[in-house]
């Protein structure tokens, strides 16, 4: 989709405020609505104090807002980093909570700091670093993980280790399933499948207004009379307790210094992952933006950063640009910056009268709305999207979530990294161009010789950085031997950036190749047979020809 040219780009700072606050004060609002309740079941499904939801999302949108260098995300806690804060409060703290969540704090304040020296370093293009089977594996598992810990909190059941710890680890939670349906709370039940019907019928719902209802709003609306009606138990309830002075109080343990090993390994979780999550964010609502304004990604993982580090001091989640809150301002109607802030606004005004809905919200309602969330990340169409463009794909899907269910979401990405690798090498993928893209420009045509994949793009992306977008461009991959999925995907990314700047950017060379996957989708993986490979010598030969 082209930019109008004739469009009008949106002022920023307060001339931006002043000319689209109507706008943007409706977005916030809406988007407030839906960050709501999902702040507090992420969480609580964090082990941390619901409360901490909301602090972190009005923190994410009163003051990241005003650094943010991506004009539509949306700030605030993720269900993507459950997995990762809730290991890291019963790693540190063992079966005391509280002690596990202020070691935590140590950790997102410490990964907040790194985002910031990230961004500084100009390092935003980490994104790239990774293939994109392995990000489907890493938010697959993720969506696992969800499901398996919340689908007890549904039913009235918080499973807990024989030492009292409770229970985090996948496979163990798969496994107590059979027991949590012995030890099931019928009315918390009750209120869960009535609630996770709506989650999922009520998107389904074409009208015009009731469809602008978000889907969280109306789980809320019907799940609380429900629960007061069947005489839900007042324990399964949200409960609001805290205080202005004691949250400014609250002291972030260094105490998980002690044990190093660990410590580094949530550090390097909460900023890898969040930032990987945020980055690819902020290039998904580009890509949306009726506007087609352009983020700048290293200034946007500062802000994030600065909003981590504010939260960590304040007892606050990890923050990362959340894709579902950045989606729905972009198709509410935000204009600017300051819908994120006015999201963070309303957020501060309901902890302000936070009271009033004291033992109100239910529970197992929240667990249904993150169980919907669980079921979007881990949603089958993705593995049949994989199939097609190449079994190796789906190989490469399948080890990530094997190794992060069994052992941690870092080894994950690890492994998924790994396996890609070397499905590269076996696709035919020659050694000496499994890092380094050979390359050579002439004029307008960029000629490609090896491989093009994802563990050598930066190097064609910086060419491609450094050419004109407003002329007519050429990638010619006749001479490689692997042209993978995660490369055509961020060349067709490329082309709509060449046509809104007026040029054209045109791939060639792909219909030498063959389709590694059993359907001709027109960004699968692709490799020459191995009876017409070439090898790197003579491709590069060839292109210098």
């Amino acid at each position: 989709m082209k930019r109008n040219p004739k469009a009008e780009i949106p002022l920023d700072g307060l001339a931006g405020l002043k000319q689209y606050y109507r706008e943007d004060g409706l977005s916030g609002f809406l988007v407030f609505l839906l960050a709501l309740p999902l702040s507090l079941g992420i969480a609580g499904a964090s082990d941390f104090p619901p409360i901490m939801g909301l602090i972190t999302a009005m923190i994410g949108g009163l003051v990241v807002c005003l650094l943010s260098g991506s004009p539509l995300t949306v700030k605030g806690p993720a269900a993507g980093l459950i997995v990762i804060v809730a290991g890291a409060v019963a790693e540190f703290g063992g079966s005391n909570a509280e002690i596990g969540w202020k070691m935590a704090l140590g950790a997102i304040l410490v990964a907040g700091v790194l985002q910031i020296l990230f961004g500084f370093l100009r390092i935003g293009t980490i994104a790239d670093l990774f293939p994109l089977s392995t990000i489907q594996g890493m938010l697959t598992a993720i969506g696992i993980i969800v499901f398996s810990k919340q689908i007890h909190i549904l039913l009235g059941v918080n499973p807990l280790m024989p030492d009292g710890r409770p229970m985090i680890h996948p496979p163990d939670l798969i496994m107590a399933f059979p027991e949590t349906l012995k030890k099931m709370d019928g009315n918390a039940a009750i209120v869960g499948f009535v609630s996770l019907l709506v989650v999922f019928i009520w998107p389904r719902i074409k009208h015009d207004r009731l469809s602008k209802v978000p889907a969280p709003i109306m789980v809320l609306a019907i799940a609380i009379p429900v629960a007061k009606w069947i005489g839900l138990d007042g324990t399964r309830f949200i409960h609001f307790e805290h205080d202005l002075t004691e949250i400014l109080a609250i002291n972030v343990d260094f105490g998980g210094m002690q044990k190093p090993l660990l410590f580094a390994k949530y550090v390097l979780m909460f900023a890898l992952v969040g930032s990987l999550e945020s980055l690819l964010t902020v290039k998904a609502t580009d890509m949306m933006d009726p506007l087609k304004r352009k983020s700048n990604a290293n200034k946007d993982l500062m802000a994030v950063g600065a909003g981590n580090t504010i939260s960590a001091v304040l007892g606050g989640l990890p923050m990362i640009s959340e894709v579902a809150r950045s989606s729905a301002n972009v198709n509410n109607g935000a204009k600017t910056r300051w819908a994120n802030g006015f999201h963070g606004l309303f957020m501060l005004v309901f902890l302000m009268l936070d009271d009033w809905f004291n033992n109100l919200i239910p529970v197992p309602a929240l667990a249904a709305m993150l169980i919907g969330v669980g079921y979007r990340l881990a949603s089958p169409r993705s593995f049949g999207e994989m199939a097609k463009v190449g079994v190796e794909q789906v190989v490469v899907v399948v080890v990530t979530i094997l190794v992060t269910l069994f052992t941690d979401l870092l080894l994950g990405i690890g492994a998924g990294v790994l396996t890609k690798l070397i499905t590269q090498l076996v696709l035919g993928a020659p050694k000496g161009a499994v890092f380094k893209s050979h390359i050579v420009v002439e004029g307008c045509e960029i000629r490609v010789a090896g491989a093009a994949v994802f563990s050598n793009w930066l190097g064609l992306k910086r060419v491609l950085n450094d050419m004109d977008p407003s002329k007519q461009v050429v990638v010619n991959l006749e001479n490689c031997n692997l042209v993978d999925y995660t490369v055509i995907d961020n060349l067709h990314r490329i082309k709509q950036d060449f046509q809104q700047a007026g040029g054209d950017l045109q791939v060639i060379g792909l219909e030498e190749l063959e389709y590694t996957g059993n359907y001709n989708h027109s960004q699968a993986t692709r490799n020459k047979p191995r009876l017409r490979r070439q090898t790197l010598a003579a491709s590069k030969e060839s292109i210098i020809k």
